[in-house]
């Protein structure tokens, strides 16, 4: 997903509800309204439901609870254990946004929270040519993630955190691969989805992209 940061996942595993709810000073603003921001991804959900980099489950719960059929796919062990530990029911699987079991029945949505960005621009082509084919027409891809703008706004945003010494927070974003706002939408856009994209703090975007053709 890339597999690369999945040690990374298994230490974090433990920690990893701590940070995304404010308890990590560094990450703070990366995850600020962070029970909105799923609520906001779930409502956007329709049909069966594929999450990709599930976690400790906290979008998975939201989707669950609104009513949807989730298979979820996460490559990281300890953070598996973590998800069912909250639901013990959810249909999960061992893989990622580009190697993952092959699926039985047909999805209407392809789902994700902070985590698309661990791929590669190449292996984000690749994925995202994959969900074209998987997804009927009219199906859809919901992701939240950080990306940028413009190149200006990333460089504000890397400046921003060297500034106030957060030195894990600006190794993230300098050594993972954060999109501009445009490429992404390039790379659906030639994928027959078209994309929608909101801002809904500093760091975390909305993108809806609803397959055309």
């Amino acid at each position: 997903m890339g597999r690369e940061f999945i040690h990374t996942f298994e230490q974090w595993a433990d920690d990893y509800d701590r940070s995304v709810f404010g308890g990590d000073r560094e990450y703070k603003e990366v995850f600020k309204d962070y029970d909105r921001i799923l609520e906001t991804a779930a409502a956007y959900a329709r049909g069966a439901v594929l999450e990709f980099g599930v976690g400790t489950g906290n979008l998975t719960k939201k989707l669950i609870t609104h009513g949807f059929e989730v298979t979820g796919i996460e490559p990281s062990k300890k953070m598996r254990e973590k998800a069912m530990e909250k639901l013990p029911n959810l249909h999960m699987l061992d893989g990622d946004f580009l190697n993952f079991p092959k699926l039985i029945d047909p999805i209407d949505t392809i789902i994700s929270s902070f985590a698309f960005h661990h791929l590669t621009d190449q292996e984000k082509d690749q994925a995202i040519d994959h969900y074209s084919r998987l997804l009927p027409i009219n199906g859809r891809i919901v992701f939240i993630d950080t990306l940028f703008d413009s190149v200006r706004e990333k460089k504000k945003i890397h400046h921003w955190a060297s500034s106030h010494g957060y030195t894990r927070l600006l190794n993230d974003l300098q050594t993972e691969y954060y999109p501009l706002r445009q490429e992404l939408a390039d790379l659906f856009q030639r994928h027959h989805f078209q994309p929608y994209f909101k801002q809904l703090n500093r760091f975390a975007w909305l993108i809806v992209a609803n397959k055309n053709e």
